[in-house]
């Protein structure tokens, strides 16, 4: 399951936006390992969008899952892969309560590849908006 940087929870105090760090696989292919995201604190929540909350169980670990729909008790999430888990198929619903925010745009680090061709690349494909993926919502919620 992906884990976010903890600064990503301290800076929800302070400004509306902030940055976390993915690790892990289970959002493959939305989110890969290592990939950036900004974060909007605080933002409503609709079925399909990718959000940050806090683990059910342990609550000091943010993780990134796709919100599925919103059920009694807190909102089913699910990972894009499903070969990952840890999302509600493991803890159920999740209190909206725990919902952090929504991710609004991934970016990836600059590799080690510095050549101009790597570099130009890297500029045209590094950062990309996290869209609501409304199909991919109807999607996850069959199985």
């Amino acid at each position: 399951m992906p884990e976010l940087s903890q600064e990503a929870g301290r800076a929800k105090a302070l400004v509306p936006f902030g940055a976390a760090e993915v690790t892990g696989p289970s959002m493959v292919p939305t989110l890969e390992h290592g990939d950036r995201l900004l974060v909007r604190y605080g933002a409503r929540v609709r079925p399909g969008d990718v959000i940050v909350l806090r683990h059910p169980f342990q609550q000091d670990l943010l993780v990134v899952k796709r919100a599925v729909e919103l059920r009694d008790g807190g909102w089913w999430v699910l990972a894009d892969n499903p070969y990952a888990g840890g999302d509600s198929t493991d803890y159920g619903t999740v209190p909206e309560d725990l919902v952090l925010g929504r991710v609004r745009l991934r970016y990836r680090p600059l590799g080690g590849q510095r050549t101009p061709f790597a570099l130009v690349r890297w500029v045209f494909s590094a950062a990309r908006p996290v869209r609501c993926d409304r199909s991919a919502s109807r999607r996850l919620r069959a199985r």
